[in-house]
């Protein structure tokens, strides 16, 4: 690596680093209401149903119960924000208010929170419509994270819309000039960030294999990255650093280093472009149907509890 000081690129700016904040508060807030939950109902949970009335906590943590019931409803709520998101396709109100990326990523969380929140609201009993909806929900959530991945898979700018191939490519060329003009690594070391198949090896690649091989890419680069740091770090930094996976002390090398991920992620993104909207496309078929028979399913749970009086018990 070339030591002699030199004028970096300009600093990278990420302009998500607002939103990514408010993400992430929102997903700590919802972990930690989970594992409240958990920990509290664990005794509860773990017994089996024939005990469970003789236990203290029967009445707040059974269906009906004061905590139980109270879990039912946030989860209802849940829903309701849930299907927002589809709702704002629709509704020239919502359509204006954010943009659909930023709404994509809440949406995520609080689908990713709902299953373990009605599960506790059940506590952890699965029967009839209630059941069958559940496993229907966890599915719904489970196809959700691989439609968040597949959804940043394809170029975007920052207000969400789909950046065009030309412009993708554009953007290509001016990572791959500012990353030329650095003087921090030799080629040979970013060589790794930028090893790929071919276009015909990608074009050829199943579905299933696309979308692992992408995940693969896009697991190792932090390893790769961290190589990268290890370069111009000290043993002290070894260890803050956790041997090169965080960020370090060293601005210039990190604006390098930023703009060498962003050219291997939008490399990556291009060349399996076309299979990436071909299985995004094909997702949409699969998620859209599971997510309406859940709503039905949900929805006669709550009249059946409604109007039965279910809920009292």
């Amino acid at each position: 690596m070339t030591t002699a000081a030199v004028t970096a690129p300009a600093k990278f700016v990420d302009p998500e680093r607002g939103h990514k904040r408010r993400v992430r508060l929102f997903a700590f807030l919802a972990i930690t209401l989970v594992v409240s939950l958990l920990i509290q109902g664990f005794q509860y949970y773990r017994m089996p149903l024939n005990l469970r009335p003789d236990s203290p906590l029967h009445d707040k943590l059974k269906p009906s119960g004061t905590i139980g019931l109270k879990l039912g409803i946030f989860g209802v709520f849940l829903f309701c924000c849930i299907f927002l998101y589809p709702l704002r396709k629709r509704w020239m109100w919502l359509m204006r208010k954010g943009n659909s990326k930023h709404w994509l990523d809440f949406h995520i969380v609080m689908g990713l929170t709902a299953p373990f929140i009605i599960a506790c609201h059940a506590s952890f009993k699965f029967r009839g419509f209630a059941g069958l909806a559940f496993f229907i929900m966890s599915a719904v959530a489970a196809s959700g994270v691989v439609g968040r991945y597949l959804y940043n898979q394809i170029p975007r700018r920052v207000n969400s819309s789909e950046l065009s191939l030309q412009e993708a490519k554009e953007l290509q060329g001016h990572l791959v000039k500012e990353l030329s003009e650095q003087k921090f690594f030799e080629p040979e070391e970013l060589k790794p960030l930028f090893r790929l198949p071919t276009e015909e090896q990608a074009r050829r690649m199943p579905a299933i294999v696309t979308l692992l091989y992408m995940g693969m890419l896009d697991v190792m680069r932090p390893f790769q990255i961290a190589r990268l740091r290890l370069r111009s770090v000290s043993p002290l930094e070894f260890l803050t650093s956790l041997g090169g996976l965080l960020r370090t002390r060293h601005a210039e090398v990190e604006i390098v280093i930023d703009l060498a991920r962003a050219q291997a992620s939008l490399s990556k993104r291009l060349l399996f472009l076309s299979r990436a909207q071909q299985i995004f496309h094909l997702w949409h078929v699969v998620h859209r149907p599971f997510s309406f028979s859940f709503v039905c399913l949900a929805a006669i749970h709550i009249a059946v509890v409604t109007l039965l009086g279910f809920a009292r018990l």
